[in-house]
């Protein structure tokens, strides 16, 4: 989920009546929210019996294993993210101002992308092995033991991997707000800094960038169907094209939806919580203390450890298949995959910054405190996985395209082949209803820095309420716009879940494209393809870093 401040202050222009510009934003809001609503009017439907058969045989293994992932996930998340945010902020140490926005480099890499490579790398054919064969002089895999990458054990550390970025984001932002005054009387007070001041005080961002984490984690499909892993989300997908039973697919989904809610209130708990680490910026806070000798060198090595392998041994890997000769061009198909990709990630960007600014703004300034919280809840759609969003878009679009065919024939006398269930229209309004989260969260932080009667200033001379936020506002966020825009852009690139079950017959874009060969055991062959999934998350990668830069209070930017 996104943080999202408070607008219900901001305006009061809206006057009495409600105006044009509200009931679109009303009606916005209510298209967001029509497939979540929709997954449990599906489940309210008849499965033939089958959910009383999952009950008993294989629900409570999806329902195990997932929490046996998400715990799984939880060490590896915790362990490398909370370590290094403290390292990087605490000390200053040959290479920290680069292991600072390296550490983040992981979140670039799909959890899909680190299975398919690590797979390769740990296999009985892979190289690590077939070093430690031509080392010790083995023959066979009966000669010695290996750990199976292909286990809980293995998707854990993969998915930690690559998530534990969101728990240092937020773990080390809170470390570089802690006022030194509270090092120095704990200091004096001969407390650990670690354990007895930092940690008690950044617990709730931690949380919250752990209730992120776990998120992803119940979310991620292809990490757990290449590691046949059976949790609530592959269990979906096997229900719904496996079995063809979408009422039954969608009561799974409610399963699943009981954990998300349980870590949305965590999640909303520890932000709430988050006022007791908070400080004035006119406080001096730490400077990082310098490492020598052996410090120095631990400091290295336990940042550089996460960064080798959620990010240096993927690339490599998909490096070296390149520069073997086994994906050096696109062909055909995957230039067209490629195009897809940038198609439906461009479309879907403009979209969802589109209704983000236009609700956002409306919200904000529109004198409206039940239209604000409204607006709210509609980005909702980050915290559900990509399987149940499927599920409901399914639903609503159906339904929307029954209605529209009932009223094009009956009223207009025209036929309709029901536009929203055929082509790649359910990709991209699943993906608008994912990730308006992202949108709204980016103009949100933008407003927080517009002055609050600007709008009020452009009535008074003689602007509408539109006119006010079309010329006024919206040229003051225009770099919260491009940012949002970049980080549905990428968002898009990456997901693969939706995109696989509701893609048209014969449609590729490039997580799907790798998806196919990585399961038919090729994925040297789309090694070029993946490589340009993890380029276009690099960015965002850098504006985080920045971002994270900027928080820590006294901090001056750059001419």
């Amino acid at each position: 989920m996104v943080a999202l401040p408070s607008f219900a202050t901001r305006g009061r222009t809206g006057g009495t009546g409600l105006s044009p510009l509200h009931v679109a934003s009303g009606v916005l809001a209510a298209a967001m929210l029509l497939p979540i609503l929709a997954v449990f009017v599906t489940a309210a439907g008849d499965s033939e019996g089958l959910w009383a058969h999952l009950a008993s045989t294989v629900l409570p293994l999806y329902v195990s294993n997932t929490l046996l992932l998400m715990a799984g996930v939880t060490v590896v998340s915790l362990a490398f993210g909370v370590s290094t945010a403290w390292l990087v902020a605490r000390y200053e140490f040959p290479g920290s101002r680069i292991l600072e926005w390296a550490l983040l480099l992981p979140a670039a890499v799909p959890g899909y992308l680190i299975a398919y490579t690590y797979t390769d790398f740990l296999e009985y054919a892979g190289p690590v092995q077939a070093a430690l064969r031509d080392l010790f002089g083995w023959t066979s895999a009966r000669d010695y033991w290996f750990p199976e990458i292909r286990s809980m054990y293995g998707a854990s550390l993969v998915l930690g991997a690559v998530l534990y970025p969101y728990v240092y984001m937020m773990a080390r932002t809170a470390f570089l707000q802690t006022p030194t005054s509270l090092l120095e009387a704990g200091q004096l007070a001969k407390r650990n800094l670690f354990w007895g001041i930092d940690l008690p005080l950044a617990r709730p961002a931690i949380v919250a960038g752990l209730a992120l984490v776990l998120m992803e984690t119940i979310s991620d499909f292809g990490t757990v169907e290449y590691f046949a892993i059976q949790t609530l989300t592959l269990g979906i997908f096997n229900v719904w094209l496996g079995m063809n039973n979408l009422a039954a697919a969608a009561q799974i989904a409610c399963v699943a939806f009981i954990l998300i809610l349980g870590l949305l209130m965590l999640e909303t708990l520890a932000r709430a919580r988050r006022r007791f680490a908070d400080t004035s910026r006119r406080q001096l806070v730490a400077r990082p203390v310098r490492a020598r000798g052996r410090t120095a060198l631990f400091c290295i090595l336990v940042c550089a450890l996460p960064v080798t392998i959620g990010f240096v041994i993927p690339v490599s890997v998909l490096l070296s298949f390149i520069l073997k000769g086994y994906s050096l061009d696109l062909t055909s198909a995957a230039a067209e995959a490629a195009f897809n990709s940038l198609s439906v990630a461009a479309m879907v960007a403009f979209l969802v910054i589109a209704v983000a600014t236009f609700m956002g703004l409306v919200a904000a300034y529109g004198g409206r405190p039940l239209l604000h919280r409204l607006t709210a809840v509609a980005s909702i759609g980050y915290a559900f996985p990509g399987t149940i969003l499927a599920v409901g878009v399914v639903t609503a679009a159906g339904y929307l395209d029954d209605g529209i065919g009932r009223f094009s024939e009956g009223v207009l006398g025209l036929s309709y082949e029901g536009w929203l269930t055929s082509g790649v229209g359910l990709v991209v309004l699943a993906c608008v209803v994912r990730f308006q989260a992202v949108g709204r969260g980016a103009i949100a932080s933008g407003l927080e820095r517009v002055p609050p009667h600007l709008v009020d200033a452009g009535r008074t001379l003689g602007q509408t309420l539109s006119g006010s936020l079309a010329r006024i506002v919206t040229p003051l966020i225009r770099g919260s716009v491009a940012a949002g825009a970049v980080l549905v852009f990428v968002d898009v690139m990456k997901e693969l879940p939706m995109t696989l079950l509701l893609r048209p017959f014969n449609y590729e874009t490039l997580a799907t494209y790798v998806y196919q060969y990585a399961k038919d055991e090729l994925l040297e062959e789309a090694a070029l393809p993946a490589l340009l999934i993890v380029a276009a998350g690099i960015l965002p990668v850098i504006v985080l870093s920045r971002a994270i830069s900027a928080s820590r209070p006294g901090h001056r930017r750059s001419a």
